[in-house]
This record gives structure tokens, sequence and C-alpha cells, in this order.
């Protein structure tokens, strides 16, 4: 029970914290893809800063609602991963750009190795038969 509610604070508190960051990058996807996407070279800058800022988004209100939590997870790690290699490649390892990442990232994979837990809509939905499989890792 205490694992599962410890799981609600980290839900909610990167859900939160995350989701304001989604909502700021569509507000400005012009300057986010100059600022961000250009540098790296990656091809199709608009369409890639949409599918961060939706990602981050979408994925911070799956894990706020423990509705297809891993999903979430998993769309909040692949954005902070493209982050922190952005933060690598143009500052290095600077440690006040890396650290606020980096928490994501844990918290975020913490969510996807275990789950929402006890208080999620997906534990809820299981006790009528709805089921959401455990994705295979390959480190299990």
């Amino acid at each position: 029970m205490i694992k599962s509610f410890g799981l609600l604070i980290l839900r909610i508190s990167i859900g939160t914290m995350l989701i304001h960051h989604g909502y700021e990058k569509t507000a400005d996807i012009e300057n986010f893809a100059d600022a961000f996407v250009r540098p790296l070279g990656l091809p199709f800058p608009i369409f890639l800063s949409y599918i961060a800022a939706y990602s981050e988004i979408y994925g911070s209100w799956l894990l706020i609602a423990g509705l297809l939590t891993r999903v979430g997870a998993l769309a909040i790690i692949g954005t902070i991963t493209v982050a922190i290699y952005h933060a690598i490649v143009t500052a290095g390892f600077n440690i006040y750009l890396l650290e606020l990442l980096i928490l994501y990232f844990g918290g975020a994979f913490c969510v996807l190795c275990y789950g929402g837990g006890e208080f999620a809509i997906d534990r809820f939905l299981r006790k009528f038969r709805i089921k959401f499989n455990r994705p295979h890792l390959p480190f299990e």
C-alpha cells in the first residue's frame, strides 16, 4: 500500500510539473523548433516539435490519471531522452541543465517499470477484467 502511495505521488508530481512544458511548446512551436530541434539537425523540426509537445502533454495527463500509465511514461521518457541529448550536445555535462531532466527521466522510468500502483485507473479497470498487458522489458 505504501509503495502504491509513493507511485501516486511520483505520478502526480511528474505529470503536474512536466505538463506545462508541453503547453509552453505549443504556444510558440517555431521558437522551440529553432532553439532545440534544428540545432540537432533532425529532419522535419516543426513536426518533431509537435511530437515533443504533445507527448509531454498527453503523457503527463496519462500519468496523472493512471490510465495507460506505462504508455504515458514511455512517451515522457522518449522526449526527455532527446532533451538530455540536446543538453549534452549544446552545453556539455552541465549539471544545472541536466538535473531536472534526469529527475524527470528517473521518475518516468520508475513508473514504466512498476506501473501506476493501486491508485491508478489501470488497476480499477483490471477489476472489471479490462487488462493492459505489461510491456516486456529486456532486462527482466
